[in-house]
Order: structure tokens, then C-alpha cells, then sequence
């Protein structure tokens, strides 16, 4: 079953929290379970993220998701090394989880996930509150572009992923990572 992501990455303003807010979502087929399990792996991120932004968890394998978690990353934002540390701040197997932005290049980031049994599969929304340094224009003239690119490619990526014939080498294209990391 061949599909393609719905790209449709929305972003907008929100004048009461003055912040600009992110949504995208995308059908996976699986169950709710093993799609959140993927999500459970910090390691799969590598995975679902740009190359070009050169996105590394510096954060030692393996990494117990809970509550409080601390993950530390780095990325390069146009060429420049931005260190990246964020905290899960709710976690709800297999239902829901939120990490937010400790410290980073944004001044604030709130990513919310949640994930929904429906026909076919399971929906997996994506929901980002943020800020930027420099507010409107710069989310203008930077973020928001790039955000666009990041969130669509992790669709396609992810729909790339979990939709492999279900065979015994389809496992493996969404087995865990954290455990091949560890071994390093």
C-alpha cells in the first residue's frame, strides 16, 4: 500500500499566547502500540530528521523515555552548531506524549504528540508551539520555511518507514535503534 504524506503542514499565529503554532498529522498503518513504540526509540528522531541539519543525539543510548527525561541534541541551523536539550514533560503511552524545549534556539518550543487508533491504521498529529528570536519576521524570513521542509520530509519519512510488506524485513525497518546504539 503505496501513499503519500499529507504534507499539509499548518502554521499559524496564535494572538492570545503570542506564539505561532504548528500542526501536521499523517496515517500510519500499524497499530497504536507498535507506532508508539517508534516513538518511544529518541534514536528513531536520526531517522525522521533532514540530513541537513546534521541532527546528532549527544544524549548516551539507551535513553528510558519517561517523564522528566532529559535528551541532549545538536543540529546545524544554517551552517551554525546549535546545542538542543529538551525534557518530556508528559508522557501517556501509548496515547500521547509532549517534550519541550529546555534550552535551544527557539524561545520556547512545546511539542505535543498524540496518536489515534482509526480505520486503516493509526493517526499520529504533530502540534508545536513556538517562538523565535526575533519574532514575526524572522519566523517569516527563516523558521517557518524551514519547519515546512523538516515536518514534510518527516511524514514522507515516516510513511516511508511503516509502509514496508509486512514480512519479517519489515520489522526491521522500524525496529529500535537504541539498541544497535548502545553496542557502539
Amino acid at each position: 500500500m503505496s501513499q503519500q504524506a499529507d504534507t499539509a503542514i499548518r502554521i499559524s499565529w496564535d494572538r492570545s499566547g503570542k506564539f505561532f503554532e504548528l500542526s501536521c498529522e499523517v496515517v500510519l498503518p500499524g497499530d497504536r502500540k507498535h507506532v508508539f513504540d517508534f516513538f518511544s526509540d529518541a534514536f528513531q528522531l536520526e531517522r525522521i530528521t533532514p540530513q541537513w541539519l546534521n541532527f546528532e543525539i549527544l544524549t548516551p543510548a539507551p535513553i528510558r523515555i519517561c517523564k522528566g527525561c532529559l535528551i541532549d541534541y545538536r543540529i546545524k541551523l544554517h551552517g551554525i552548531p546549535v546545542s538542543w536539550r529538551t525534557e518530556i514533560s508528559a508522557w501517556e503511552p501509548p496515547f500521547s506524549f509532549t517534550d519541550r524545549q529546555v534550552r535551544g534556539p527557539y524561545r520556547m518550543w512545546e511539542h505535543f504528540h498524540t496518536f489515534s487508533e482509526v480505520p486503516g491504521g493509526t493517526l499520529v498529529r504533530d502540534r508545536v508551539q513556538y517562538q523565535v528570536p526575533g519574532g514575526r519576521l524572522v519566523n517569516w524570513l527563516f523558521v517557518e520555511k524551514d519547519l515546512r521542509k523538516i515536518f514534510s520530509f518527516r511524514c514522507q519519512e515516516l510513511i516511508r518507514l511503516f509502509d514496508a510488506p509486512s514480512d519479517s524485513s519489515s520489522q526491521a525497518s522500524v525496529a529500535p535503534l537504541a539498541e544497535s546504539r548502545s553496542a557502539l
